[in-house]
């Protein structure tokens, strides 16, 4: 991960405003023996004080759920959209082109929840994702008790307190004003991801740029 101050979020509810915009989260670890597991799933983010927590559900008897119930240790990473960022959009356009993208990275341990807490989480879990409307057939609380009963045995609930929480926004912080709002003219008119990016971009542009004669405030 990068590790520059200028391409990093320092707000921590700009963080995790970012996390629950994009719960579709990516899952890694591995076996003790160093072969490496992965999947995506969706999740949610739970506060609790200080502290930060990531919930979600795995199918039981994959490698992955195997691999964290030997060997806890996880990294969830977040991401958003993304797009390339040509140099001759710079006012120098004598240097090299680039991509902006924003992604947050989670470590922590993996624990298991039991039957009633897993229970508890996809009620909320199944609540959140169909919007609140608990007439939804689909919630928790209204699927049918011999589904349930035939399903929740094969999959697993977990849960992972954040020890280290570390991201990088990447969106052309370290260019002048020029090239700044010239890079979010160019990506808005490409559209889909890149005019994603150049929203992100011009919530950045007064704060990077106040007061500071053109020049970004590094």
């Amino acid at each position: 991960m990068y590790h520059f101050s200028y391409y990093k979020e320092t707000e921590q509810q700009v963080i995790i405003d970012f996390m629950e915009e994009h719960p579709f989260a990516f899952l890694t670890g591995s076996f003790l023996s160093g072969q490496q597991v992965a999947t995506q799933i969706p999740v949610l983010i739970e506060q609790r004080g200080d502290e930060l927590f990531v919930q979600g559900h795995i199918m039981r008897n994959t490698d992955h759920h195997k691999a964290f119930i030997e060997n806890p240790n996880a990294l969830i990473v977040f991401t958003g959209p993304n797009c390339y960022v040509s140099a001759s959009w710079y006012s120098n356009q004598q240097s090299g082109s680039t991509w902006n993208y924003m992604s947050v990275h989670l470590t922590g341990q993996i624990t298991f929840m039991q039957p009633q807490a897993f229970a508890d989480f996809m009620r909320r879990f199944t609540l959140k994702f169909e919007n609140g409307n608990q007439q939804s057939p689909t919630i928790f609380d209204n699927l049918p008790a011999d589904y349930i009963d035939k399903m929740m045995p094969g999959i697993a609930g977990f849960e992972m307190k954040a020890q280290k929480v570390d991201n990088v926004f990447k969106l052309s912080q370290n260019r002048d004003a020029e090239s700044y709002g010239n890079i979010i003219a160019q990506l808005r008119a490409k559209g889909g991801n890149s005019a994603l990016i150049a929203e992100a971009m011009q919530k950045r542009e007064a704060k990077l740029f106040s007061n500071n004669n053109g020049k970004p405030k590094l």
